[in-house]
């Protein structure tokens, strides 16, 4: 390409040019000032510092003394003190400094509104929002985003005035979900971006770390304070062999899944590397990260290859892949690297699959799926087939799916289950009309619905079955928990590829494996469906529709007013939370509300889990709540209650979740002395008099202790101005 010949040639012109001792230095500083590349075409003077990111890997690993991962390349790059932070995969707790935030509308308002609450003017990196949660899909695209616009105008003008006034990027209601979006224009080779949803890791596609994390997270981030991260360990997925035939992306991180389990990611990155991953598209790599988060993992990775640059040049970032290219050698693992542990896949002999229902780990080939359901009592009607996503939506996926419905409407057959199809962007929208896909879709009984989450999240305003009817689904999605999609806790959803879930909404029935099975024509003949084909992108590049993005006003924000109406139901600005009053907890109540009293949550694994992490931090302690004791939390969950000033402790022997009833009172005794790796005390005291004790532990480090003592880390902000 043309950006990459300038590259060349002025590789080439430096090397002429430079010369010995002070001269040299001095063209060579010359050279790297015409060399700045933006980080996207929506901020041009914000910089990739791959320079930066070198320097601080260079330091790392003469420090560790042995060769890095790539994530670990990309995580220690962005260290704030690259040589004084002590580094343990798994133990200690990393000081970050990331490139860029993203929010979806959602979340946004939270971390907006504690953004205000700072006191600062403007964010201190880029920082863009996104209108892609709050849409109900119902009737149809257009008329969706006219209804959605209407009923969260209030919502949409507090984001807008918001970024206007605070320097973000706002993308309307309209604009595609906000990991499509951060693939087209923001993600590129060795960025760390965090999101304020729990599908960020989409960007790994693209070989960046982008990490799902609460608001409180991001305003940290906004704020210019550095981003604290627990050493990620890190899970080495080795592919070898190619894929072909009805195998899809979507396949690889199906059988990942039911390998390690919603819980077996935790405390990971998950780093695909091997022979195996030339043979995937730059957005089938984002399809594979993006579901990562389904096994709990912190984030997933691949290694820079010519299909990232190949993406890149179709998005018009030429100069990025360019740039990415001088420096290779950054952007993939050092050739020895230890992973903690290796799951080895041979693409060669993936099969297509189906996972489900109710928990996206329960792995079936599609060949077995027929004669499971039967056994387990599973419908096997199709009700409905959904494709399209944050996951599944790509101009390869739309594609793929197109050339199968094409080859039912040429033996004169639609689908017989409804059938939805979710571009994940207006760009997508756009280019998949202009090159007849959405009409292929649409002739074999397709509903293209607005660029928003939609189905996906629940925005579903489903009407063919009752509540409590039990029928299947089939989505191209990545989660598929009881009632995630429709509300209706007998629906059994099940996730597969694009291509898969359009064969069996052709089909209408859960037991039909297009690699064997045949459909039988309107002329009454057997025919088989041939495995889909299509490009990996547009060969006559992206159509970029509407444009449906805010620039942050040039003069910025300073005389702009936040728009919070007083009388809003759903916005409110924020009062600070009250501080620790220097004692212990005292004669807390188990999960009670009243008057003024202190309460305590206690509950079992994995607390947290799901999405809205954020409101479920904020409400307890507004309620009174002050600590959550658990046998182990989610991630994202246990940072947020920390933040918000709450006490998220586990029982340090399990079995001591069995010694509580629910009329205890519990003290929590050692705040006086609180510290890292210092465990707390509790007092139970049961309602005939008894009373236990035991001990609990905690992560907390030192500057979270100080968040818990100011009464929120917003709090421990201000108090630092």
């Amino acid at each position: 390409s043309a950006p990459h010949c300038y590259f060349l040639l002025t590789h080439l012109q430096k090397q002429l040019a430079l010369g010995q001792g002070a001269r040299r230095m001095h063209v060579s500083a010359a050279f790297s000032a015409k060399a700045k590349v933006s980080m996207s075409r929506f901020e041009p003077s914000n910089h990739v510092n791959y320079q930066q990111l070198n320097e601080n890997v260079n330091i790392v690993r003469k420090r560790l003394n042995r060769p890095l991962t790539l994530s670990e390349k990309i995580v220690y790059g962005h260290l704030d003190d690259p040589v004084g932070q002590d580094i343990a995969r798994g133990r200690t707790y990393l000081r970050l400094r990331p490139d860029r935030v993203a929010m979806q509308d959602a979340t946004a308002q939270m971390a907006m509104l504690q953004f205000i609450s700072s006191g600062l003017p403007k964010v201190a990196v880029p920082s863009t929002i996104h209108c892609d949660h709050l849409i109900e899909a119902q009737i149809g695209g257009a008329k969706d985003l006219a209804r959605a616009k209407d009923i969260n105008a209030e919502v949409y003008n507090f984001l807008a005035s918001a970024g206007a006034k605070y320097g973000v990027g706002f993308w309307k209601p309209g604009s595609g979900i906000i990991h499509q979006i951060i693939l087209e224009n923001y993600a590129y080779p060795g960025v760390l971006l965090i999101g304020t949803d729990s599908h960020t890791p989409n960007g790994g596609g693209l070989g960046s770390v982008c990490i799902g994390v609460g608001g409180a997270d991001a305003v940290d981030v906004m704020a210019g304070i550095p981003w604290e991260l627990k050493c990620p360990n890190v899970i080495g997925v080795k592919l070898t062999g190619k894929l072909s035939g009805w195998t899809s992306p979507k396949d690889v991180i199906l059988k990942v899944a039911g390998i390690l389990t919603v819980k077996g990611g935790t405390g990971a990155i998950v780093e695909y590397h091997g022979p195996g991953v030339d043979s995937i598209s730059c957005t089938g790599m984002a399809t594979i990260c993006n579901m990562g988060a389904e096994i709990g993992a912190t984030t997933s990775v691949f290694p820079y290859n010519h299909r990232m640059k190949t993406y890149l040049e179709k998005t018009g970032r030429g100069e990025i892949a360019a740039l990415a290219d001088e420096y290779a050698d950054l952007l993939v693992p050092d050739q020895g690297c230890q992973y903690d542990s290796v799951i080895e896949i041979n693409l060669d002999e993936l099969k297509p699959h189906i996972n489900g229902p109710f928990t996206p780990d329960l792995a079936h080939p599609i060949s077995d799926i027929g004669t499971t359901a039967v056994k387990n009592g599973w419908p096997l009607e199709v009700k409905v087939g959904l494709i399209g996503s944050c996951t599944n939506s790509s101009y390869e996926d739309m594609g793929r799916s197109a050339s199968v419905a094409k080859q039912a409407l040429d033996k004169g057959l639609k689908c017989k289950a409804a059938f939805t199809i979710t571009p994940g962007s207006e760009q997508i929208r756009a280019t998949i009309e202009r090159d007849g896909y959405a009409k292929i879709l649409n002739d074999v009984g397709g509903m293209v619905l607005a660029n928003a989450c939609g189905p996906c999240i629940g925005q579903w305003d489903r009407r063919d079955v009752k509540k409590g009817e039990k029928n299947t689904i089939v989505t191209s999605y990545n989660r598929n928990f009881t009632a995630r999609n429709d509300a209706n806790p007998a629906t059994h959803a099940f996730v597969a590829s694009p291509e898969i879930v359009t064969a069996l909404a052709i089909a209408g029935t859960l037991d039909f494996n297009p690699e064997v099975d045949y459909l039988i024509a309107a002329n009454g003949e057997k025919f088989k469906l041939e495995p889909p084909n299509a490009d990996e992108l547009p060969k006559k590049d992206f159509d970029p529709g509407q444009d449906t993005y805010q620039h942050p006003p040039a003069e910025g924000g300073a005389k702009l007013k936040v728009e919070v109406s007083p009388t809003s139901t759903r916005l409110q600005l924020l009062d600070p939370f009250d501080k620790w009053n220097g004692g212990d907890l005292e004669d807390m109540q188990v999960l009670i509300k009243a008057n003024g009293l202190s309460w305590v949550v206690v509950g079992d694994d994995n607390y947290g889990e799901g999405s809205s992490r954020e409101h479920a931090a904020l409400e307890p302690r507004h309620l009174g709540g002050r600590a959550i004791i658990v046998k182990s939390f989610a991630r994202i969950h246990e940072t947020n209650l920390k933040k918000q000033g709450l006490l998220p402790l586990t029982f340090q022997d399990p079995a001591d979740y069995d010694k509580i009833r629910p009329d205890d009172k519990i003290s929590i005794k050692g705040l006086k002395t609180f510290a890292p790796g210092k465990p707390l005390l509790a007092v139970v005291k049961h309602s005939d008099g008894t009373k236990v004790e035991f001990q609990l532990n905690h992560t907390f480090n030192e500057t979270q202790i100080e968040w818990f003592q100011a009464g929120s880390a917003l709090n421990r902000m201000k108090e630092l101005q």
